[in-house]
């Protein structure tokens, strides 16, 4: 079975998807595995702020906003 990864800017609003891999390095890897955005975890797009960015993501029960440019680099299977 072949899985389509995308990245997670690219989910629709309400889909849930597991996180597969982080392409962002150093600081900004760091802060993703802080609040919780590592292989495997389930993450859903809530809804976007009127301007587009930041987007609420659902990660572990709890509610966290990523800029596109982190969300970019963060890609997902989708279920």
């Amino acid at each position: 079975m072949n899985i389509e990864k995308i990245p997670l800017s690219s989910l629709p609003i309400g889909k849930k998807a597991k996180v597969t891999d982080l392409l962002s390095d150093g600081q900004l890897r760091r802060r993703m595995l802080d609040l919780g955005v590592a292989g495997g975890t389930e993450i859903e797009p809530l809804f976007k702020s009127p301007s587009g960015d930041p987007v609420a993501y659902l990660v572990r029960g709890a509610v966290i906003a990523l800029r596109s440019d982190a969300s970019d680099k963060i890609l997902v299977a989708a279920e």
